[in-house]
């Protein structure tokens, strides 16, 4: 009962960053794009099917953080939502949080905060990923 009470109210907390940041990033992919390029195009070569397009990748992102998000919070295939937008978090966090290629030191500290919260973030996607939750009775 409680693992179900949990749950219920830690997957909406855990996807609404995504959900949130989703939407805004499908609004205006054009913002992030120049800095997820690098990783984002790397990513399409190797995938067939995806855009050879930073702006239209990042588009798909957002699409799929707030797909995933919405799933997550909806307790709908917690499971894979999880894995989904953990998969997802990852060229995000290496794109957007490139905390050892910046020479500032504030804004390296910064980048590192970040850095590190979407590894938390992702660390607690694969508990969620984890959990087998027991269906009523």
């Amino acid at each position: 009962m409680l693992r179900r009470v949990l749950a219920a109210a830690g997957r909406p907390l855990l996807a609404s960053s995504f959900v949130s940041s989703g939407l805004q990033t499908m609004r205006h992919p054009e913002i992030l794009a120049p800095v997820a390029a690098p990783v984002a195009l790397a990513i399409a070569e190797r995938v067939p099917g995806l855009p050879r397009d930073a702006v239209r990748l990042v588009r798909i992102n957002g699409a799929v953080h707030v797909g995933g998000g919405v799933l997550l919070a909806a307790g709908r295939l917690p499971r894979l939502a999880a894995l989904i937008l953990a998969a997802s978090l990852v060229p995000t966090t290496v794109a957007g949080h490139p905390f050892w290629t910046e020479g500032d030191p504030g804004k390296r500290l910064q980048q590192k905060i970040h850095f590190f919260k979407n590894l938390s973030i992702f660390g607690g996607l694969l508990v969620a990923a984890a959990v087998h939750e027991e269906r009523p009775r």
